[in-house]
């Protein structure tokens, strides 16, 4: 049985992770108070290792995502939550560190910002914050 995801150049020798959300407000302050965290024009990056206590299941990456009011009134917000969430499935689960649980923050920008550039700057903010997958660092 073949899947898109195995048949797939970019993911060809790695494994496929799922994806968490992160359900405690608890874990993004905890991550916002690593200070690990990069900024990008369409989202802003917070990582900060995964405690030894969280339920976590091997090969589940945790993700939060956030969107304040200043960004935008509620269609506005959910726009940036929905692309974010969109570009955390496509470059998350094969390219990420296991290890590290993550925030995205969605900026004034997210909603309106294009798709490929919006997963450029997920992927620059990965490396800058160490989180990308060894052999991926210099392939941005």
């Amino acid at each position: 049985m073949t899947t898109a995801e195995a048949t797939t150049p970019d993911s060809v020798g790695r494994t496929v992770s799922t994806i968490a959300r992160l359900p405690k407000r608890r874990d993004f302050l905890r991550i916002a108070a690593a200070k690990r965290r990069w900024a990008q024009p369409g989202l802003v990056l917070q990582t900060a290792p995964t405690p030894d206590d969280a339920e976590k299941d091997a090969g589940t990456i945790r993700v939060g995502f956030t969107a304040t009011r200043k960004i935008g009134n509620a269609v506005v917000r959910n726009r940036a939550r929905r692309r974010l969430r969109a570009a955390v499935r496509e470059i998350i689960p094969t390219r990420a560190r296991p290890d590290l649980d993550y925030v995205l923050i969605a900026r004034a920008t997210t909603g309106a910002r294009d798709y490929a550039a919006l997963r450029d700057d997920l992927v620059t903010a990965l490396e800058r914050c160490d989180a990308l997958v060894g052999d991926e660092v210099g392939q941005a």
